[in-house]
Order: structure tokens, then sequence, then C-alpha cells
């Protein structure tokens, strides 16, 4: 495809300065999946279509590919701004985090439907979102959202059964990456599990089986969540090697 254009719907994950009037973006691409591209002079006062390339936003970009790693941008039309989630710094705050959890779990140039629809999804309620935690790290809809990417990506945290032994009569008591989710107290030392409580291991499985548009209505508690921020942490480091940077922001 070297020396092609061609166009795809695109939400930029991150955009980065280069140079005097350039900037490097970070996409995610209906078309390919991930993809790097630079957008030339869009810093400049009368850039055509710069402040259509801000973070979050979707787009219906014309992609130019060369020899080089990055792509570059030759068009670019709006689809959703999502200025409402841009302009608020909690919403943003969110919407930063599944952006980079994007970026790091979807690494590869290549298409993945369902990915994308969760992203454009996410970031549609994003926009209308309340504020539903005591900060954004806690929010339900991107607790739930870093969940079913997880899930999309191969990683689902089983909380059904213990993930060790099997069992589904004894209480499940804590998460163990290693074994893939949460385990009873009989396997929990063996497995190196975190502690997690009852309403943990619920929330979990409440934010899983719900659509992304009911998780701000599920009533989580505060510990819930905490303790799920905390699953989603551990997996992240057990299956990618990385932290991210916006959850320690």
């Amino acid at each position: 495809m070297a020396g092609r254009a061609y166009s795809t719907e695109a939400v930029v994950l991150r955009s980065i300065r280069f140079g005097e009037a350039d900037r490097v973006l970070h996409l995610y691409t209906e078309a390919h999946g991930r993809v790097g591209a630079v957008a030339k002079g869009v810093r400049k006062t009368m850039s055509r279509f710069g402040a259509r390339l801000e973070p979050l936003s979707q787009v219906e970009l014309v992609l130019h590919r060369g020899r080089g790693e990055l792509e570059t941008v030759t068009a670019a039309q709006l689809v959703r701004s999502h200025r409402e989630a841009r302009e608020d710094y909690y919403r943003f705050s969110v919407g930063m985090i599944g952006a980079e959890a994007m970026l790091r779990l979807f690494s590869e140039e290549e298409a993945n439907e369902r990915a994308f629809t969760a992203l454009t999804r996410f970031l549609d309620l994003l926009d209308s979102t309340p504020h539903a935690a005591e900060r954004p790290t806690l929010d339900p809809l991107g607790l739930a959202f870093q969940l079913k990417l997880l899930w999309l990506a191969g990683y689902l945290p089983h909380v059904t059964a213990c993930a060790e032994c099997g069992t589904a009569r004894d209480p499940l008591v804590g998460y163990s990456p290693r074994a893939g989710g949460a385990v009873c107290e009989r396997c929990a030392p063996a497995t190196e599990a975190l502690a997690l409580a009852s309403d943990g291991v619920a929330g979990i499985g409440a934010l899983l089986a719900q659509p992304l548009a009911d998780a701000p209505e599920l009533g989580l508690s505060e510990r819930a969540q905490r303790e799920i921020l905390r699953v989603i942490t551990a997996s992240y480091e057990y299956h990618g090697g990385f932290r991210l940077r916006t959850l320690s922001a």
C-alpha cells in the first residue's frame, strides 16, 4: 500500500507537537487499527484542519502512506468533535484514560471493528456522562470501557467461578492475573491473588454484563470502584507489562 492514499474514519487518541508547525497523531482507524500520522502545518493560524484533529475527535481522514513510518494527513472532516468531553476536565480525564488504554492494548496496525465501535460508543456517552465518582480514575463509564477493552484484547477477567480450580460453590476472595480471574480462598495464596471483596467481584461482573450506557446507573460503591481499578491495573501489568500514565496523573 506504500505510495497510496486511502480514506478512513478515525479517532485521535494523542497529539504531539512536532517541529515548528506540525503534529504527530496517534490514531485508531476503522480501516487499519492503530496508525501513526503527521499533520503538517496544523499549528499555523491559517491551517485548513488543525482544529479538527484535537484529542478525542472522531474524523473522516484521507491518509497518504509513503515509505516512512508515519502516514500523512491530506484531508480531514469532523464526524463528531466531542467538544463537550474535551471542555470538561473530569470528562476529558476519563476520555484520555480510555484513549491510552486503546493505544496500549491495540497497538497493531490491524482492523478491529468491535474495538473501534466500542471506542466511538464510549466517546459518544462521555459527552453527557455525569461526574459519577470521586475522581476520574474511578469513573464507572471509564472502568467499564477498560474492562471491555481487556475482554476484546483476549484478557477477559473471569468472575463467575474460581479461575484456578473452577469451583462455583465457594466465595471468591481474590483476583489473580496469572489465573485470569477471581479465585477462592483455597487458591488465593498459590496464585498470588490480590484481595477482592464481594462487591468488587459483583461490580466487575455487572460492568462486563451491561452495556456501557448503563455503567453510571449501577450504583457501584467507592470500595467497588477502587477494587475494580486495582484489577484493571494488575491486568495491564501482568498481560501487557505496562501501566497507564493517565491513571497515575
